[in-house]
């Protein structure tokens, strides 16, 4: 974005990216509970691996919940308007990530603990399922000529922020707390925090007006009853290429930040606080990598920058064997920066790609359903896949999995691209 871009475009933009980093926010400081602390407090077994597996279940629960709430948020993003939907999400996902705080833990309250985790986690996949698409339509929709994927990559770029928003907490709470004080009730703190960046977000929404798209789709005819409906009865090859495309993003993401926490701080033996602090420098270049792959996707391609990112990622999988090994930090920090900068190569164009498959009357559902129902299957189960892969097969398994993803996105781009 220029200098001379008007100031409501300045404030559209930051509503995108402050709304996502707040829901990634969440979503991340859950991902990092889960692989560091609920094994223990929610999930206890004798088994630590299947404790392990327990928790990156409950992990994945909110991958279920997202889909349906792309539905439910994309059917009223579509019929009343972005703005509203976007507030209601954004509460959503801040009120069920609060309440996380207050949880009694399984020594407490027995089998009742986990369930209401779970419940709380489905709250949070319900919140998101609706965020990132309507987000995406704030920034895309508002877009000057030219510069749709450019505006398209605030929204990702919510994902970088919130992680390091995230990480960075527990990295200063390990710093500063034993590992029984962190246990006991450190944890709970970055649950609190989320109160007040989900206010933040709200403040910056509820200034806002609807985007153009919206209201001259609202002016030519009356919008869909149902807009699922029309989705799959008109639009079904882009929604289910789309779906696909955004596998590799999903699988990469999930492996080098929640899978690879749980697996380097306890089968390659680094401490905590060290790993964070690598993951935070890593982290960096997946946002140096949407940016300049948005800004390649407005020159060339959406498309085809994101082709290129799904084969960079079959080699991004196949060197996790040998160069994630105990006693090489450098190695690792090469190995998440590669993965981490290859995951913004196939999630920057994501922001202004998907909302290009689909008319603006049912643009907020088809968006939704893709990026939700992608997450399903390349991020949902990725952590419970990749640790039961590592238990059965080693490391080895994992990259193959992880190239396979790639190679599955791939295919779904080039269907697309034939299509056109």
């Amino acid at each position: 974005m220029t200098n001379t871009a008007p100031a409501s475009h300045r404030r559209i933009l930051f509503a995108s990216l402050v709304g996502t980093s707040v829901e990634f926010y969440d979503f991340y400081i859950y991902a990092t509970a889960a692989a560091l602390v609920f094994p223990i407090l929610f999930f206890p077994a004798t088994d630590p691996g299947l404790a392990q597996l327990a928790s990156y279940a409950s992990f994945s629960v909110a991958f279920f919940a997202r889909p349906l709430g792309g539905l439910v948020f994309g059917h009223f993003g579509d019929r009343l308007g972005r703005k509203s939907t976007l507030v209601a999400s954004l509460m959503l996902m801040g009120i069920s990530t609060v309440l996380i705080a207050f949880l009694p833990t399984y020594a407490m309250i027995g089998w009742v603990a986990p369930l209401l985790l779970c419940l709380l986690r489905f709250g949070q996949g319900l919140g998101l399922g609706g965020e990132w698409g309507g987000a995406s339509l704030l920034a895309v929709e508002n877009a000057p000529p030219g510069w749709a994927n450019r505006y398209g990559a605030f929204p990702p770029m919510g994902a970088p922020v919130g992680f390091i928003c995230a990480n960075g907490f527990f990295l200063i709470l390990g710093a500063v707390l034993t590992d029984a004080q962190f246990a006991a009730w450190g944890w709970r703190l970055p649950f609190l925090a989320s109160a007040l960046l989900v206010l933040l977000g709200l403040w910056v929404r509820l200034t806002l007006t609807e985007t153009p798209a919206f209201v001259e789709a609202q002016e030519k005819a009356p919008p869909p009853r149902v807009p699922v409906g029309e989705l799959l009865r008109d639009h079904l090859h882009p929604t289910i290429a789309g779906t696909l495309a955004t596998v590799a993003c999903f699988a990469l993401f999930y492996i080098s930040t929640v899978f690879i926490i749980g697996y380097g701080t306890k089968a390659l033996g680094y401490d905590r606080e060290t790993f964070l602090g690598l993951e935070l420098g890593a982290i960096l270049f997946m946002a140096a990598g949407i940016w300049i792959a948005s800004s390649y996707a407005d020159k060339f391609s959406a498309s085809l920058v994101l082709s290129i990112g799904c084969v960079v990622t079959v080699p991004a999988g196949l060197s996790m064997v040998g160069m994630l090994a105990p006693d090489a930090p450098v190695m690792l920090f090469g190995w998440l920066v590669f993965a981490l900068f290859t995951m913004g190569l196939v999630y920057g164009p994501l922001g202004g790609w998907l909302p290009s498959l689909f008319p603006a009357r049912v643009r907020y559902t088809g968006v939704s359903v893709t990026f939700n129902i992608g997450g399903i299957i390349g991020g949902g189960l990725t952590p419970l896949i990749a640790q039961a892969l590592v238990v059965r097969g080693g490391l080895l398994w994992v990259g193959l999995y992880l190239a396979g993803a790639g190679m599955l996105s791939l295919i779904a781009l080039m269907t697309l691209r034939k299509r056109k």
